[in-house]
């Protein structure tokens, strides 16, 4: 699954999630999912910067 979907699926649980218990955890796996986003944008970043232009 796409970073993205798995990003707005968690936020669509979290909006539709009342258990506390449950709540955290679904927090604690979306934070995970937006820090592999961003390490995925900073490699991405870097690989395009490094390439030479003509």
């Amino acid at each position: 699954m796409p970073i993205e979907q798995h990003i707005e699926e968690l936020r669509a649980e979290l909006r539709n999630c009342w258990d506390i218990e449950e709540r955290a955890q679904i927090e604690g796996e979306l934070e995970m999912a937006l820090a592999e986003r961003e390490v995925m944008l900073a490699v991405a970043e870097a690989r395009y910067s490094s390439e030479p232009s003509f």
